[in-house]
């Protein structure tokens, strides 16, 4: 026995809805061709960054900086596999940082740190900065379009009690562990032309 099923099953079919409308595409068809005909990982352009100038990627993750310049703006990315409509995974999967740059403004407020982005992009080289007591050096990509995800609650199936009549299962809403694996499509999708998402079949 369950209270207020009929709400609870108006939650799951929300949530699966979500799911099924996130599974588009942002990044346009041409540069998901463009990406996959090069058929580079990001651990392929780590090792060796230089090898690879030219060649368009299709990367996402978690932004960790944003700095703004003369000429742009500079993303410091915290790399992650990309899942399921180019949504990029959670941080735990992460293969290493990278540097992605744009020709226009990015406003910090906006483009801010654990924000998830998905992008298309040209290799252009690396560079070398401090990280703590280290060194990195950082795979960099000019971007060609960027996709800004939005952050949205995930759902947990959890037990609770009510006095007098037990234990019972429920739907509720909420940020619950990692919900970095959530983010809805509904973002922001740019391309460095000016013109935002084109063809995404």
């Amino acid at each position: 026995m369950t209270r207020y099923p009929l709400f609870r099953f108006f939650v799951l079919g929300l949530s699966l809805l979500m799911v099924s409308t996130c599974a588009t595409p942002p990044i346009a068809k041409q540069y998901r061709q463009e990406a996959q005909s090069e058929d580079l990982t990001f651990s392929m352009v780590l090792q060796d960054p230089d090898a690879y100038v030219g060649d368009i990627v299709l990367w996402g993750g978690t932004i960790i900086e944003t700095k703004n310049l003369k000429e742009g703006t500079e993303l410091i990315v915290l790399e992650t596999p990309l899942g399921r409509g180019e949504r990029p995974r959670s941080a735990k999967h992460s293969g290493g940082r990278f540097i992605a740059k744009s020709g226009r403004f990015l406003d910090p407020a906006v483009y801010a740190a654990g924000r998830k982005i998905t992008l298309a992009g040209q290799v252009t080289g690396k560079k070398t900065l401090s990280l703590s007591e280290t060194t990195y050096t950082y795979p960099v990509v000019a971007v060609k379009q960027l996709h800004l995800w939005e952050r949205r609650p995930s759902y947990a199936y959890y037990p609770y009690y009510d006095w007098g009549w037990g234990p019972y299962w429920g739907w509720d809403s909420g940020f619950y562990g990692d919900y970095d694996e959530d983010f809805d499509r509904g973002g922001e999708g740019m391309e460095e032309g000016g013109e935002r998402g084109g063809d995404r079949d």
